[in-house]
């Protein structure tokens, strides 16, 4: 991860309550979904585990209260993610035609989504695991259909002395160990930090 990843969640804060008084911190949201779009491109979920600020605050906040459970595998599975996201992108467009262009009213719908969101992520992150909310996040599905396959995490089975450090230290809770697809591996690096043999590494 990068340095200032632990930082980016109080900015989930500020959009989530300051907003209501500024919906303008709305359009934050716009260069959020910009950056993630483009990144995908070439690097898939490296957003979501480097530059998120909502990831960063369940990492980093969430991650001292939470239950630590398993996070049910139904939640990553696609039957639940398009409908979810199809909902979310169908409520936010009649919300955005509400407005008629109001530039304040516009924000304030994309400051009311960033509540939505975060609520789900904070009872998910607390009752279950941090990221559960990522395994089903709508933006994080969008980057895994384009780019779910750059990036990829490749594991030196020469150097493996399965002790499973790596599957420890996801926080998507995924089997990094093994050299299967990974499309919702959010490019962390926890893994390759936490492997004692230097087995892990990123490439294209």
């Amino acid at each position: 991860m990068l340095k200032i990843t632990p930082y980016l969640g109080i900015l989930v804060i500020i959009v989530s309550v300051a907003g209501l008084w500024f919906p303008l911190l709305g359009y934050f949201l716009l260069v959020v979904f910009a950056t993630l779009m483009i990144t995908s491109i070439f690097r898939g979920r490296w957003f979501c585990g480097n530059l998120c600020p909502r990831g960063s605050f369940n990492d980093f906040w969430v991650g001292k209260i939470t239950r630590n459970k398993k996070i049910p595998g139904f939640l990553r599975s696609l039957w639940i993610r398009i409908p979810l996201f199809a909902m979310m992108m169908v409520f936010m467009g009649y919300r955005l035609l509400s407005t008629e262009g109001v530039i304040n009213q516009i924000g304030m719908v994309f400051v009311i989504m960033c509540i939505m969101t975060t609520s789900i992520a904070l009872v998910a992150g607390i009752t279950v695991s941090p990221r559960t909310w990522c395994t089903f996040c709508p933006m994080g599905t969008v980057q895994n259909l384009i780019g779910g396959s750059k990036y990829q995490l490749h594991m030196d089975d020469s150097k493996c002395v399965s002790c499973k450090k790596c599957d420890r230290s996801c926080p998507m809770q995924l089997d990094v160990h093994t050299n299967e697809h990974k499309p919702d591996c959010i490019k962390c690096g926890r893994c390759i930090t936490t492997c004692p043999t230097n087995a892990l590494a990123f490439k294209p």
